[in-house]
């Protein structure tokens, strides 16, 4: 299985060939996006995946300035291909890239972050974009559309999945995405507090040594959004970090982070199977 690789960091993994670059508009009505599309071998139509990239962006730092679909990070191409391999067409979105920031952002920069790529009011405009775009491929079921984000683009995914979220009216399962993923996500955002209402499914993954966003924040988070109706799933990995299913020696090194990537990977694949394939 392809995703053996980040589980134990091989060395030397070879991949599918890399994905086909498309290019659609954000539902900003302003902004061309790129997008990096992972298609299965079967014959459509397929369900499929929208992948939201975290604060570094979507491409490897070992980019050197080429930002393109060969220079994508492992863990988005691992997570595209996983998807494919399992009959869904993954769509991995750039936000920063076509708005001057292809690079992303570092470590604790959050404050300084220019509006144009606020997770609150800009991606999830982009998210919709995407899903406006795959609803018109044939090759799609539109209505059997999930989305998944980490880090910065999981908590892009809890805004797009609120009931007031920007880009899509009176969003349900049927008009917006069916279910959601977000991993590691910052819960302490303006536009999910106070009552907040996902209009489908999530399931969030959140590392309890988290170096980056509070766990904490996300439990209190979680629960209140579930009294108000959500119907969100938190599943904490004890002894996990921020990014714990980065493929690389530094984080799969690690028991806690090799032990909630393996269950991260078994709990997605059957939350969207579930969802997006029945």
């Amino acid at each position: 299985m392809r995703w053996i690789s980040l589980v134990l960091a091989l060395a030397g993994c070879t991949f599918a060939a890399d994905p086909k670059t498309v290019h659609f508009q954000s539902e900003d009505r302003q902004t061309r996006l790129a997008g990096y599309l992972f298609e299965p071998s079967s014959a459509g139509p397929h369900a499929a995946v929208v992948m939201m990239h975290g604060r570094a962006g979507p491409y490897s730092s070992l980019a050197n300035g080429v930002y393109t679909a060969a220079t994508l990070s492992k863990r988005h191409k691992e997570w595209g291909e996983f998807w494919a391999d399992r009959g869904y067409v993954a769509l991995l979105v750039d936000s920063f890239g076509p708005r001057g920031y292809p690079s992303g952002f570092p470590k604790g920069s959050y404050e300084n972050r220019p509006a144009a790529v606020s997770e609150q009011t800009v991606r999830p405009l982009d998210a919709y974009g995407a899903l406006r775009y795959l609803r018109g491929r044939r090759d799609i079921v539109a209505n059997r559309v999930g989305i998944q984000g980490w880090s910065n683009g999981g908590m892009t995914v809890l805004v797009t999945m609120s009931n007031h979220a920007p880009g899509i009216d009176r969003a349900t399962p049927e008009t917006g995405f069916r279910a959601a993923i977000a991993e590691y996500p910052g819960c302490g955002m303006e536009a999910i507090q106070g009552t907040y209402v996902s209009y489908a499914p999530i399931l969030m993954m959140v590392a309890s040594a988290d170096e980056e966003v509070s766990p904490k924040r996300c439990e209190e988070f979680a629960q209140k959004a579930r009294v108000s109706g959500s119907k969100l799933e938190l599943i904490v990995y004890p002894g996990a970090e921020h990014n714990f299913d980065d493929p690389g020696k530094t984080k799969q090194s690690k028991p806690a982070n090799r032990s909630a990537t393996e269950d991260a990977v078994r709990r997605a694949e059957a939350f969207f199977a579930a969802r997006l394939l029945k």
